[in-house]
């Protein structure tokens, strides 16, 4: 028979608790919306998280993989929150990757030039 853990948590209160999304109605809605992949699955809000479990989350541009370590409810500072997960190494290469790409995709764009404001637009000549 399976052990219980101490703690169960949803993975909504477990991604706010280690400081993913700013608050756990933003985590429902991610997570309801696709953006969160427990143990390679679509999940929801109310799924108990479970240790070692296998998560990809996307967020903006960028998509982590991390492997949950600890279990808690409560929301700690981020130096704490950061000991309840590991981002692999695979993740983290690609996350590099990505913005690297986007600080030279952003050097090749074209710049216009800015337009001209009130002071600086050129004035009627006057003869």
């Amino acid at each position: 028979m399976k052990e219980k853990p101490a703690v169960e948590v949803r993975l909504d209160k477990w991604l706010w608790a280690a400081r993913f999304y700013k608050t756990r109605a933003l985590a429902r809605e991610m997570i309801e919306g696709g953006k969160v992949h427990y143990n390679g699955q679509r999940s929801k809000p109310s799924k108990i998280v479970e240790l070692n479990a296998t998560l990809t989350l996307r967020q903006g541009n960028d998509e982590r993989t991390v492997i949950v370590k600890a279990i808690t409810e409560q929301r700690r500072p981020a130096s704490e929150a950061a000991l309840l997960y590991e981002e692999t190494a695979e993740s983290v290469e690609k996350r590099e990757k990505m913005a690297l790409a986007r600080k030279l995709n952003a050097l090749t764009m074209p710049h216009p030039d800015p337009t001209p404001g009130q002071k600086r637009a050129p004035r009627p000549v006057t003869i």
